[in-house]
């Protein structure tokens, strides 16, 4: 399951809540339409690895968190590991996601 998180706090809780797990965090916007293209594909991968957490941040929703991330562009992945960023990469590039996902895992 793909969680879509509401503010900063509630990203700060679900990076303690993860522990030791990988977590994906894609900042996306509503209106990116690289964003929406790759939505379905981060769908399934929350299915095939169910012990990573996925997490979407829509950066007009949640500006405090796009911030502190310094995300610039979107779609913006970033890996987290015991609330430490482990990895990142910008842009809908389905085969470098799964590579990092299974990198960092």
């Amino acid at each position: 399951m793909v969680y879509l998180v509401t503010d900063a706090a509630d990203l700060a809780a679900k990076l303690t809540d993860a522990k030791g797990k990988l977590v994906i965090i894609d900042f996306f916007a509503k209106w990116c339409g690289p964003c929406k293209l790759i939505a379905p594909y981060i769908e399934e991968l929350a299915n095939e690895f169910p012990d990573v957490v996925m997490l979407k941040v829509d950066v007009d929703e949640c500006e405090e968190a796009s911030l502190e991330y310094n995300i610039q562009s979107m779609p913006t992945f970033v890996f987290v590991k015991s609330k430490a960023e482990v990895d990142r990469f910008s842009g809908a590039n389905r085969d470098k996601l799964k590579e990092t996902l299974v990198k960092n895992k």
